[in-house]
């Protein structure tokens, strides 16, 4: 199987620094199922082209059939030696790419670093590709990702038109894209269109896609098909996949703040404080009156109460998480990361982290922050976020802020049942609030306070319910 990638940038021969290949070599590369070689057609100050032949030896594919699935989607007796493997790109070509290019997959050149992180011109061809959808599905995968596609079926038999088109495609791409992003596309989408992997799909590929997917899948439009082919149609493996590209999609906005702002409509009065700042501020004072130095914000988006928190001195250690890279990267330009200097610069840590899975270096912080993050979970989703934070990394103090539902009929144009932000799961009464704070402090060793922020109606309470909860242990080491 072969694919090339061809660039016109000038000088186009530095297409081998990003690939970390000579273009006056040839080397290839062991592969599990036999052999990879990189070589060059063309290379010159106009134009290069890098080509990754993909050698696949039967025997060894065949060999690894007991703990792989079927190779051959036919299933006769012959089938795992006699089929299309060694010739159309499929997962077999992905793993190729992900081995041979590893470096460039993850944007990184040590002699051209400010080249990778550039979109350059880019054409892209696999001359045989099983594509099951046919052509159409080709462009419906690439195309949103500022791809020209040209997919051309390849006829069963040239000499007989008449017998129709065969299952595979000429794929040609066009665009101007970083090189990172163009090999992680074909990294996931090539096994996506031929829809048979080659091995078999363990949890861990769940982690795989959404690294090789960070930045495009989570806004595709045909990300529910990407994430069931790539995952081998494992209904479980997907499920989890698509809650978590779910989260990305909330996480990608620069504040979780609420949509709606009961104190926005009053701009004539300079003195009225912002709900969100008003917010931030309780959050900042639970934080400080727990006496915490080193706190985590789960959930930071684009950096907001970061912000705040790196302003105030007495936090000596700021983390930031959140599952989404382009989170973290506007909460780093918010924070201006690459200004400061490095003394303050240390006590700043940025991590890419799902909230509803255990994370090891989440443990050990005195206070841990959940401001507008838990209402954008599906419900069936909170007990992983509190086995994840409040059993796993167990912060001596968690302050968790959510809407008040009861106040929502005092926002004007919001219609009746509706909720403050369009990606909210839910908005608890004050009651459901509280009911669920005291449970989760009573299954975890931690005791709560709940209160209100903003201006409270008397019989509607405040716009946002805030609770303080503290672990056991660390309120008697505190009054020690």
């Amino acid at each position: 199987m072969l694919l090339t990638l061809t660039t016109t940038h000038r000088p186009a021969t530095d297409l081998g620094h990003l690939l970390v290949k000579h273009p006056d070599r040839v080397q290839s590369f062991d592969l599990p199922a036999g052999a990879a070689h990189v070589f060059y057609p063309e290379a010159d100050e106009a134009r290069c082209t890098a080509a990754l032949l993909v050698e696949v030896d039967p025997l060894k594919l065949g060999a690894g059939r007991g703990r792989r699935q079927a190779t051959a989607p036919e299933g006769f007796t012959l089938g795992q030696y006699v089929n299309d493997r060694p010739y159309a790109a499929s997962s077999l070509l992905s793993s190729a790419l992900a081995k041979v290019f590893r470096s460039a997959l993850r944007g990184e050149s040590r002699d051209r670093a400010e080249l990778a992180a550039t979109a350059i011109p880019l054409t892209v061809r696999v001359p045989v590709l099983r594509c099951r959808g046919g052509a159409d599905l080709a462009v419906r995968v690439f195309a949103p990702l500022g791809w020209t596609v040209t997919a051309t079926p390849i006829p069963l038999d040239e000499t007989y038109p008449e017998w129709g088109d065969s299952r595979y495609v000429d794929l040609t791409l066009t665009g101007t894209l970083r090189l990172a992003d163009a090999l992680n596309h074909l990294y996931v989408l090539l096994p996506v269109l031929d829809d048979a992997k080659h091995y078999w799909v363990a949890p861990d590929e769940v982690d795989k896609l959404l690294r090789a997917g960070s930045g495009w899948l989570a806004d595709h439009p045909e990300r529910g098909l990407i994430t069931r082919r790539y995952l081998a149609h494992r209904r479980a493996l997907a499920g989890t996949a698509l809650a978590r590209l779910a989260e990305l999609r909330l996480a990608d906005e620069p504040d979780a703040d609420d949509s709606i702002d009961p104190t926005a409509d009053d701009a004539g009065d300079p003195r009225r404080v912002p709900l969100a700042a008003q917010r931030r501020e309780a959050v900042l004072a639970a934080l400080r009156d727990s006496g915490a130095s080193r706190v985590v914000d789960l959930g930071c988006g684009g950096g907001a109460l970061l912000t705040a928190l790196v302003a105030d001195r007495r936090f000596t250690e700021v983390v930031g998480v959140d599952v989404s890279d382009r989170a973290l990267g506007l909460a780093a330009r918010r924070l201006r990361l690459d200004r400061l200097p490095e003394r303050q610069r240390d006590r700043i840590h940025l991590r890419q982290s799902a909230l509803t899975y255990r994370d090891d270096r989440l443990r050990g912080y005195d206070a841990a922050v959940l401001m507008e993050v838990v209402e954008h979970l599906d419900p069936p989703r909170l007990p992983a976020l509190e086995d994840a934070v409040f059993g796993h990394a167990r912060p001596g103090t968690v302050v968790v802020t959510t809407p008040n539902v009861e106040y929502n009929v005092r926002y004007e144009g919001l219609a009746p049942g509706r909720f403050r932000h369009a990606d909210h799961r839910f908005e608890w009464t004050r009651a459901e609030f509280a009911a669920w704070v005291r449970r989760v402090a009573a299954a975890h060793g931690y005791t709560a306070t709940v209160a209100g922020v903003g201006d409270a109606d008397p019989e509607l309470g405040a716009p946002t319910q805030i609770a303080v909860l503290t672990r056991d242990d660390r309120k008697e080491e505190t009054t020690r």
